[in-house]
């Protein structure tokens, strides 16, 4: 049964069309429980970042074709050229891509680590859906352990350039100076508060932190200082900000061009800097059209990360040696459950067998056969029941010229030979 990897990322697809393919938080549950009712789909995972939407299922066939028209269906995607964007790997394919992910090697930035806690989350929510089975709990749980040797046995996530840092750096290119400037940040998860603290170490000591909820912005504020503000406030805080930074999950923009409008005429038109990090994006589009307005989207960064990616990138080779070695290890833990599969099957008839001719053994002895008699009869029993299926098949393998099934059966009898002589 194959595993299948579908989706698309910041390489294959613009933020713009990144924005209409994420799977809400609060609904992904639900889309779990669509995409285990899409026929072929045994086992399912969803991860949804502002970098990539990506689907893993266990299929019964090899045809992933259902499962790529639920993605399309799901996300209205009929429209879009698809084929350029989204990316399918099978079996191996898939195995090799999730635990690159894993690593950071197929992140925006190179061996940025919080990649494998948005994997971990999805690993929970799936596991809580109860859409995980042996196959992908298994490989995701692989691909835990290869991120932990990753960053044990090579040199990749020291001093990672993450995105929050790539936007720090940003800034530095518009103002010179970060000591007086206020800067508003949106949300209040991972990214902002990495964000946050990277601020303060250049000097930034005016915050305001607006969130959905008042009291994780208050958090915030106890580490970095500033004010907490609720998302309904930021009307009357918008026009303090120098640097406006914004990371939230909300599936709506949260600032218009007509409030920014608003707030630059409080400002006297004094320029603001504007980076929407959000994917659907927190800032209309449209506010890039202002004069006064440097606005910027998280595919924006790519510049400044690629300036710092060239000092992980021997690092980066090591690690995609331990991914293909360990893609090799999950390989063969796979090909063992068909091993395990046979094995079971073949010790049940065996037993079924062994039952019948028990039985029989005993009817005779009841019978007052002698007891000598009894068990002759029971041995060439077993013997022919046992042997029959195997020697048939090998007499047909002969006369079709079915070498690779004679060669495998002498292995498989040698190797018994040997134990018998033991």
């Amino acid at each position: 049964m194959p595993l299948l990897a579908l989706g698309l990322n910041h390489r294959t697809a613009p933020v713009a069309i990144r924005e209409t393919t994420v799977f809400a938080p609060d609904k992904l549950d639900i889309a779990l429980q669509e995409l285990m009712a899409v026929p072929d789909v045994q086992e399912a995972a969803i991860i949804s970042t502002c970098n990539r939407t990506e689907i893993y299922c266990r299929l019964s066939s090899e045809q992933p074709d259902r499962t790529l028209a639920w993605f399309l269906d799901h996300h209205g995607m009929h429209d879009i050229d698809h084929d350029s964007c989204i990316y399918r790997f099978i079996d191996k394919k898939t195995v090799q891509h999730l635990f690159r992910v894993a690593c950071g090697l197929d992140s925006m930035v190179l061996g940025e680590p919080q990649i494998l806690g948005q994997l971990k989350s999805a690993y929970r929510h799936a596991e809580q859906a109860g859409t995980l089975g042996l196959q992908l709990s298994r490989l995701f749980q692989h691909a835990f352990s290869v991120a932990k040797q990753v960053r044990s046995e090579t040199t990749i996530g020291t001093n990672p350039v993450s995105v929050a840092y790539a936007a720090v750096r940003m800034t530095q290119q518009i103002f010179s100076d970060l000591n007086q400037l206020t800067v508003l940040l949106i949300g209040a998860g991972e990214t902002i508060e990495l964000a946050a603290r990277h601020f303060q170490q250049h000097g930034v000591e005016n915050f305001v932190i607006a969130n959905r909820t008042l009291e994780r912005g208050e958090t915030l504020t106890k580490k970095f200082g500033g004010t907490a503000i609720r998302l309904g406030e930021l009307g009357d805080y918008l026009h303090q900000a120098d640097i406006v930074l914004t990371s939230t999950a909300s599936q709506l923009p949260i600032i218009g061009k007509g409030a920014v409008e608003a707030a630059l005429r409080l400002r006297k038109h004094k320029p603001m800097f504007m980076l929407d990090i959000a994917v659907p994006r927190d800032i209309e589009p449209q506010v890039g059209q202002l004069a006064d307005v440097y606005l910027y989207n998280v595919d924006d960064l790519q510049t400044v990360i690629d300036e710092n990616r060239r000092s992980r990138e021997v690092a980066a080779e090591k690690a995609e040696t331990i991914v293909d070695l360990q893609v090799e290890n999950f390989i063969n833990w796979q090909r063992s459950l068909e091993a395990v599969y046979t094995i079971r099957k073949y010790r049940e008839n065996a037993r079924e067998i062994s039952q019948l001719a028990l039985e029989k053994a005993k009817r005779m002895l009841a019978q007052g056969k002698d007891p000598v008699e009894v068990l002759e009869q029971l041995s060439n029993m077993l013997t022919n029941k046992l042997l029959h299926a195997a020697t048939k098949n090998l007499d047909r393998a002969a006369r079709e010229g079915r070498d690779d099934l004679l060669q495998a059966a002498h292995e498989l009898f040698s190797s018994t030979d040997k134990e018998n002589k033991n």
